[in-house]
């Protein structure tokens, strides 16, 4: 009763009033450095990977990295176009664009094979990732030729304007994520606790927590770029997590409070829940912080920026369930105590709190566990390895801009754009770095490789080739006539990386080469994401094992811990493949099928889930443990204590599940595979796992749960005496 989770929560018990103040300064602090220090973003360099990253490297090292590009659409609204006035057009949209200083260059108009669509090309100036927060001149300009010209159609769209399309949506995306979530959870919060009052505290302390956790997410972008994704992860992780933890909390000291009928005081209650629950809280963030540290091993910018929001929301949130929390609860619960008091002063009799003994429905739901272990276990284990079963047929591919939701008007003008100009639906850059003097040689063998392509169904005619000023790295442009996603595209990929480049620049002594582009890209980075998985993984499983050894003490917990966490997640993402590589689902969750799941999907959801899957186990586990020390035998422990923690586990995994289930309603298709993965998991974990599993797992092991050594049998945690209410 003296450890530091007890002593903070008594100094805040002892001075709440100091503690909440304190605990708002805080937050106030942590907003003010990250709006001063303001967000460091992901620089393009950050996304390089495999060979398309070091072909970029070396086409920006002799200036030749490939320009961030617009295209704009002039055509008739109705029947054939109308060539004077479209030329008019297209010369007054070049005049606007050149004399904007975001602009690099324009391209003579071009037009589409069946004359019905004329095509303004401009290049924007600077990096690729800078081009989105320019590009909104350019669609000014566009629009106002628009509104000039109202009987042409003139649309844009290009990389810059989808990215910002993409952008806005997932603002307007978080936005409707808060509208749905915090009411349900609100709701919720209502339903187990009975109280306007008691379930705002939860909410309001989740929401204070992910406002400091986005102040210190800014300061830490730079120690690890923001890739742009940290405030997704800090409200959905943030809200789920703060709200758990404040729930543990409260349901155990409104449980102590039905139990002592009023013996113990306010601190006294508050001092109890921290040497319990609290504990559990703390080791269970901890978990969660070191499960998602092994992203970091991924050596990818967004699964880093993804893993430091993830730390940083769920450690401020463990800070406040143990500094503002007994605060509040001391503030509550005393003037709950002095209007019982005023109720006896009146002869009425005390209001029966929410929050005790759920005995019999939890007793009921753990009953096949504790008369047929065996029995459910091999049941629960079958139905688990059944949803494993499509993980088998997983696959993954990078979310492209083919993918994204055609609610973005940018994107509409994009398939427009491939329909009518299909010869420009792919470009792959192939970059060459060779000696200076090698230079006449590098550009005869890029004319070879260009004409084999050409006499290639797979490209079209189109090559470009640029050196450098110092002769040492020049460029190829070849152009493919299908989408980025499609086969072909892939394959004209392989051919030129295994057969051309080979067979050409492959001869030139000294000379380092790679194909860049968007194929490229989405081809490499699942590539380097499954050479990395066994090191994230192997982390993973380890960190799982060493939390859970140091929580509990026990091999056996510990190796438990891994097994269930392991087939949890697998089978959550046996579900997700299920879902959403098929179409049968489409009408109903609002998405289309690409056929694939998200490449950074898996590896974040295994190690998220990890991470929340620890939470349960501990919380539950804490409380066999408690059992156990207090001397009761493990096999009744473990039916004791999973039936005291079932009912808040299963609360935290109903709003848990509310907040993640938001997020299958946003566009972004990502995203509705990590709120639906999320969601589906924490359900199999609270309801399966914890339920029939575990249970059934610790009767079977019995005494044996504990090795090597089994916990002593001591006093339960209790109280400062000093703290009694004995009036």
């Amino acid at each position: 009763m003296n450890s530091l989770t007890v002593r903070m929560a008594r100094w805040s018990a002892g001075h709440p009033w100091r503690a909440l103040v304190g605990w708002l300064l805080f937050v106030a602090l942590c907003l003010c450095v990250g709006i001063a220090l303001g967000t460091d973003s992901a620089k393009t360099a950050d996304y390089r990977v495999g060979e398309a990253g070091r072909a970029e490297a070396m086409a920006a090292e002799g200036h030749l990295e490939r320009p961030s590009t617009e295209q704009i659409l002039i055509s008739a609204r109705a029947g054939a176009l109308d060539e004077g006035s479209a030329a008019s057009v297209a010369r007054e949209l070049t005049a606007r664009m050149r004399r904007l200083p975001e602009v690099a260059e324009v391209a003579s108009p071009e037009r589409s094979s069946d004359g019905r669509v004329l095509l303004v090309e401009v290049s924007l100036k600077g990096e690729e990732l800078d081009a989105d927060h320019k590009v909104g001149a350019l669609v000014a300009q566009t629009r106002a030729v628009q509104r000039a010209h109202p009987e042409l159609l003139v649309q844009e769209t290009g990389s810059p304007s989808v990215s910002k399309g993409v952008d806005q949506q997932r603002d307007d995306d978080l936005a409707l994520s808060e509208k749905i979530s915090l009411p349900l959870t609100l709701v919720t919060l209502l339903l187990v606790f009975g109280s306007l009052t008691m379930a705002a505290v939860p909410l309001l302390l989740a929401l204070s927590s992910i406002a400091g956790a986005i102040g210190l997410a800014m300061a830490a972008s730079h120690l690890t770029p923001d890739a742009g994704v940290g405030k997704n992860v800090i409200l959905m992780i943030g809200l789920a997590v703060g709200v758990d933890y404040t729930l543990f909390h409260l349901k155990r000291e409104r449980e102590e409070r039905a139990r002592s009928g009023g013996r113990l005081g306010t601190e006294a209650l508050v001092e109890l829940a921290a040497a319990t629950s609290g504990r559990a809280v703390v080791v269970s963030g901890l978990a969660v912080v070191a499960s998602t540290a092994t992203l970091y091993l991924a050596s990818d910018v967004i699964f880093s920026s993804l893993a430091t929001g993830t730390i940083v929301v769920v450690l401020v949130a463990v800070a406040s369930s143990l500094t503002a929390l007994p605060a509040l609860l001391t503030v509550l619960g005393q003037r709950a105590e002095r209007r019982v008091r005023r109720r006896a002063e009146h002869g009425k009799p005390a209001r029966r709190l929410r929050g005790g003994d759920d005995g019999r429905f939890w007793s009921a739901l753990l009953r096949p566990a504790a008369r047929h272990p065996l029995a459910t276990l091999c049941c629960s284990l079958l139905a688990l390895l059944a949803l494993v079963l499509p993980l088998t047929g997983l696959k993954i591919t990078e979310m492209s801009r083919d993918t994204h939701s055609r609610a973005i008007p940018a994107m509409r003008v994009y398939d427009r754009l491939n329909a009518e100009f299909p010869e420009r639906r792919v470009a792959h850059q192939v970059v060459v770095q060779a000696p200076a003097e090698r230079s006449a040689q590098v550009t005869g063998e890029l004319r070879a490789l260009a004409r084999r392509a050409a006499a290639d169904p797979l490209f079209t005619d189109y090559a470009r080739i640029r050196t450098a000023a110092d002769h040492r790295t020049s460029t190829l442009e070849l152009r493919v006539p299908y989408l980025g996603n499609s086969p072909q595209a892939h394959d004209s990929l392989e051919q030129l990386r295994h057969d051309y480049l080979p067979a050409t620049v492959g001869k030139v002594t000294g000379a380092r080469y790679g194909v860049s582009g968007d194929v490229a890209r989405y081809t490499d980075y699942p590539a380097h994401q499954n050479g990395k998985l066994p090191l994230v993984l192997g982390a993973l499983l380890l960190v799982t094992f060493l939390m859970t050894l140091y929580a509990f003490r026990s091999v056996v917990l510990g190796l438990l811990g891994v097994v269930l966490n392991l087939l949890s997640a697998a089978a959550a993402l046996g579900l997700l493949v299920l879902v959403f590589q098929h179409t049968w689902a489409e009408g109903l969750l609002g998405f289309r099928s690409t056929g694939s799941i998200g490449s950074r999907v898996p590896l974040f959801l295994l190690v998220i889930l990890f991470g929340l899957s620890m939470d349960y186990q501990v919380f539950v586990v804490s409380r066999i443990r408690e059992a156990v020390l207090a001397g009761t035998p493990t096999r009744q422990a473990v039916v004791e204590g999973i039936r005291r923690s079932a009912s808040v586990v299963t609360s935290a995994a109903v709003i848990m599940t509310t907040v993640f289930v938001s997020f299958v309603f946003l566009h972004i298709i990502e995203m509705k595979q990590i709120g639906f993965v999320l969601a589906a998991a924490v359900l199999l974990d609270a309801f399966v796992v914890r339920v029939l599993i575990l249970p059934a797992a610790l009767l079977l092991l019995g005494e044996r749960t504990w090795w090597p050594v089994r916990p002593s049998k001591t006093a339960v945690p209790g109280p400062n005496p000093a703290l009694l209410d004995v009036g």
